[in-house]
């Protein structure tokens, strides 16, 4: 069974960057694709970048690219978030996901099978 537990979130300014882990275990054949998503209370869900873990190709949402870089540490078996530029409409609930079909590893996708209990994140201005 896969497990995921995201670290790192916290408080900062605006300008400021966190970057956030997510510590997974489990069969990597379950987690070939990687993903980080956001949500706000009200709001729904955004996926925010997704990996392809054996070829490490990326994807990302716009309005985060070039400021979010999902990036892995196999040896770790840990995925990363690194955010900068903060934005107080960054402030949000940041989960990571994960699945065992690289079919799932597009930004249309909600439906990934393997899920973090989240760590929030709040940019002030």
């Amino acid at each position: 069974q896969v497990q995921l537990v995201e670290s790192g979130g916290g408080s900062v300014q605006a300008g400021g960057s966190l970057r956030l882990s997510c510590a997974a275990s489990g069969p990597t054949s379950s987690r070939r694709c990687m993903a980080w998503f956001r949500q706000v209370p009200g709001k729904e869900r955004e996926a925010l970048a997704h990996l392809l873990r054996a070829s490490g190709e990326t994807r990302y949402r716009a309005s985060v690219k070039g400021r979010f870089t999902i990036s892995q540490d196999n040896a770790k078996d840990t995925v990363y978030l690194q955010m900068n530029s903060l934005t107080p409409e960054d402030s949000a609930m940041y989960y990571c996901a994960a699945d065992s079909s690289s079919a799932q590893c597009h930004l249309g996708s909600q439906h990934l099978t393997y899920w973090g209990q989240g760590t929030q994140v709040t940019v002030s201005s």
